[in-house]
């Protein structure tokens, strides 16, 4: 009886761990550039930021640099083209932690080492953390025209600008 529960207890053991370690290869799979979720084109990382952070990250050749201006009550910075070629339709969007979404930006086509100026206005936004990133071709949900100079008619219903030139 004693061997028996002894083997019981060791299968269990060796579940349990075997178990931890898949949870633990499948959280891996899903995760690398430094913690950021690995996904396709236009998904959200899930990263989220205080409003005191800079987002300052490269995704599909398009660095974007962002933070939050209290003053003006916007989200303000650039989006960079870090590759040899030329990136189709960059924009920009802000999700905040009150479940609203800001952008897309106007898309624009960016050249090789072209910088792009980013505004995204939250006034009257209430909102503890926020989330950003680049978007880069033509992504799902794309339907042609994109509402930018804060119209509210973007790709995903929510508003923003971008200089589009």
């Amino acid at each position: 009886m004693k061997v028996m529960f002894v083997v019981f207890k060791a299968t269990f053991v060796i579940l349990c761990i075997a178990s931890l370690i898949g949870c633990d290869e499948a959280t891996n799979e899903v995760m690398d550039n430094g913690g950021e979720a690995s996904h396709g084109e236009g998904e959200e990382s899930g990263t989220q930021y205080l409003k005191s952070d800079t987002y300052d990250e490269i995704r599909n050749g398009a660095q974007l640099i962002l933070n939050y201006d209290a003053g003006q009550e916007a989200f303000i910075g650039t989006v960079t083209n870090t590759t040899n070629a030329t990136l189709t339709r960059v924009r920009v969007e802000v999700h905040l932690s009150n479940g609203v979404e800001l952008g897309p930006t106007t898309p624009k086509d960016l050249a090789p080492a072209e910088v792009m100026d980013v505004r995204l206005d939250a006034a009257g936004q209430v909102f503890n953390t926020w989330g950003a990133h680049p978007e880069v071709g033509s992504g799902s949900g794309d339907s042609g025209e994109q509402g930018g100079q804060g119209e509210g008619g973007g790709e995903h219903g929510g508003q923003g600008e971008g200089d589009g030139d």
